[in-house]
């Protein structure tokens, strides 16, 4: 299906941040567009602000000033929706309520003819709700972008009910054409992106709770562990806690109070204490001028005088770790055995959704040492740890002076499963595998959407099959267990994937 062409006038109802960045989106890329909003100082604020945001452009050298200029220009001010009847294009994004959104749409309906395409801004609201009061309800179609829209890349083509698939792949060509990565979801709660990283902030709130460390710690890990752009806790700062936990809200009733979505006390607290983040100066981390940022949590450190690594089996991701110890210049001892690690008093694992005592006791491993997940073993600068009731301190400082040795800082957490990174990197894939068994979207568009969304390090479910044959299934299964909650319910997609060692993409490691 064909982009919209340049000569289509687009429209924009609404002329807050959103609107006038959607606007800005889509005069650079060459359409006429009428900005639109009840008050006409919003609009002359919305048109102003896309000037600024232009220059800053022009002033690094990004930019020349005869095409901002031109961008500017193809903006223009409307102060009546009747000023919409030319466009072929209205995108909404206006206050985030059914009634008033179904309002503004019948009257473009009625002004802008049978062959207008009407989009929705929303980030919460049902498309298919949205179209039930229309007389075209398949006109209709979620165009949701991310704020701030001229610069995050991804735009939700959100199909309702009655939507027309061919119109909504035209959308989809149309947001590509215009520089963004588009993905198909359908209207159902959360969309894409607001659905699938619900577990990214509620599982290290979980940790928090459960004492596994502070929030600077578990930020540091996701971080520097996980490759993540920034940690749970700094980012719900930024986003600002009374959002974050009002989304978490509305996917947790949306989907009657599925506990996959439960809010967090923890967060709801913060909210009443009217600790909301960065717009407040206070939230999990203080932001007034003398506010120092607390360190993470590290061990002390570790020395040994062990000079060889024994591998026992196929060690998976944590060759890695392997690889980075040849390089340290430790000898690699290869054995048969079932992919552990032992380097003086200490058996290493990857840890496998068990506590470090169970997985001790129930496969008969001596001073066990579990290590978390990594993105990528040989750039990860931190690692969280957990040792088993009956482990030897001694073999715990043999496993601290290993990683150490290789250039690793270790955070020791208490004996949770999963630690954090697999913990979170296991509930982003199994609610990303859920989105694809019911339908919601594909594959390729959930990790399209958390990468250029979310700036993931990669997708989940391509992380899920990089980890190999069921390695997440697995953890999941160890975590339901572990906790009997169906919050850690396995997908049966990737049950399904497990069984019959299949990945998403490919067919997964052995």
């Amino acid at each position: 299906m064909n982009a919209l062409d340049t000569q289509t006038r687009i429209a924009v109802v609404g002329a807050g941040a959103m609107g006038s960045g959607i606007a800005q989106v889509a005069a650079q890329a060459g359409h006429e567009v009428f900005l639109f909003d009840q008050s006409a100082e919003a609009v002359d604020k919305g048109r102003a602000g896309i000037a600024k945001q232009l220059q800053r452009r022009v002033d690094k050298g990004k930019l020349d000033q005869a095409t901002a200029d031109a961008v500017v220009a193809r903006v223009l001010p409307a102060n009546q929706l009747s000023k919409l009847a030319t466009a072929g294009l209205v995108i909404e994004a206006i206050v985030e309520n059914l009634e008033i959104k179904q309002k503004v749409f019948a009257e473009l309906e009625d002004i802008c003819g049978e062959q207008v395409i009407l989009a929705t801004n929303t980030s919460s609201l049902s498309v298919t709700a949205l179209g039930s009061a229309l007389k075209r309800p398949e006109r209709l179609v979620g165009m949701h972008f991310f704020n701030p829209a001229p610069v995050m890349a991804l735009v939700e083509v959100i199909l309702g009910l009655a939507t027309d698939k061919n119109l909504a792949e035209q959308i989809h060509a149309t947001a590509a054409a215009w520089g963004k990565k588009p993905v198909f979801a359908s209207s159902t709660p959360g969309f894409i992106v607001n659905r699938v990283a619900r577990p990214f902030y509620a599982e290290s709130l979980r940790l928090m709770q459960e004492g596994a460390g502070d929030p600077a710690t578990l930020d540091a890990l996701l971080r520097e562990a996980g490759n993540f752009r920034m940690g749970p806790f700094e980012l719900t700062d930024l986003i600002g806690q009374d959002v974050n936990y009002a989304v978490t809200s509305s996917v947790f009733a949306a989907y009657y109070g599925d506990f996959r979505f439960q809010p967090s006390l923890i967060q709801k607290s913060l909210v009443d204490a009217g600790r909301l983040g960065r717009k407040s100066g206070q939230g999990f981390y203080a932001y007034d001028e003398k506010a120092e940022r607390p360190q993470a949590s590290t061990t002390a450190s570790y020395s040994s005088d062990e000079k060889q690594l024994v591998v026992e089996g196929n060690p998976g991701v944590l060759s890695g770790l392997v690889a980075r110890a040849a390089e340290a210049g430790l000898e690699i001892v290869e054995r048969d055995g079932c992919g552990l690690l032992r380097f003086g008093r200490a058996t290493l694992a990857l840890t496998d959704g068990r506590m470090a005592t169970e997985r001790s006791v129930t496969q008969g491993l001596k001073d066990l040492v579990l290590v978390d997940l990594a993105f990528d073993y040989r750039q990860a600068s931190r690692l969280a740890i957990a040792v088993g009731e009956h482990t030897d301190p001694a073999a715990t400082e043999d496993a601290l002076a290993l990683l150490q040795q290789l250039g690793i800082q270790v955070t020791q957490i208490s004996d949770l499963p999963g630690l954090v990174v697999m913990r979170t990197l296991a509930m982003l894939a199994n609610e990303g595998a859920d989105a694809v068994l019911q339908g919601v979207a594909s594959p390729a568009d959930v990790d399209l959407a958390m990468q250029a969304g979310l700036n993931y390090p990669q997708g989940p479910l391509a992380w899920s099959d990089r980890l190999g044959d069921g390695v997440v299934h697995q953890v999941l299964t160890h975590l339901q267990a572990s906790y009997c909650e169906d919050r850690y319910r396995p997908s049966l997609l990737l049950r399904r994937n497990a069984f019959a060692h299949q990945g998403f993409f490919q067919e997964a490691a052995s």
